[in-house]
């Protein structure tokens, strides 16, 4: 719920910034802003929450610690890459290949009631996937319009 409230508050606030500095409204340059502070924001929890995160990752998956911290390396170059115009398409194709790569951790980390911020077996729980795919769903049709799309 944080990602997407980081990520619409930045979006309006870009919306407001850009129609005040240019005079018109850049929905697409906001999009790739929010995208990029809710990936910093995503980021950080990798390296706040390593220990609950790496319990999202499912037993089958190796150096689950440095899987978490190169994840939270990506999230912060995708953010720069968005802003890059010669990277900026492949950026998001790389990104959008990112939200469907993490989508079955979060499903795990579902399964298994993990809290991430608290390393602890009692979070939210299957339920929470009534939100969670819908959101990565967003995730990735906000990436493909503001940087893929022509």
């Amino acid at each position: 719920m944080k990602p997407l409230l980081v990520l619409v508050i930045t979006f309006a606030v870009s919306l407001c910034v850009t129609k005040v500095v240019r005079g018109d409204q850049d929905a697409k340059l906001s999009g790739r802003v929010a995208l990029s502070m809710m990936l910093v924001f995503t980021a950080l929890g990798h390296f706040v929450f390593t220990q609950g995160m790496a319990m999202m990752l499912p037993p089958v998956v190796p150096a689950k610690t440095a899987v978490v911290y190169w994840t939270g390396a990506i999230e912060i170059m995708a953010a720069v890459g968005l802003h890059i115009p010669a990277t900026r398409r492949m950026t998001g194709l790389w990104l959008i290949l990112f939200f469907i790569l993490v989508l079955p951790a979060n499903v795990y980390a579902a399964m298994q009631h993990v809290d991430y911020q608290k390393g602890t077996y009692d979070g939210n729980g299957p339920t929470y996937l009534w939100f969670r795919v819908p959101l990565q769903v967003f995730f990735i049709g906000l990436t493909y319009w503001s940087t893929v799309k022509r």
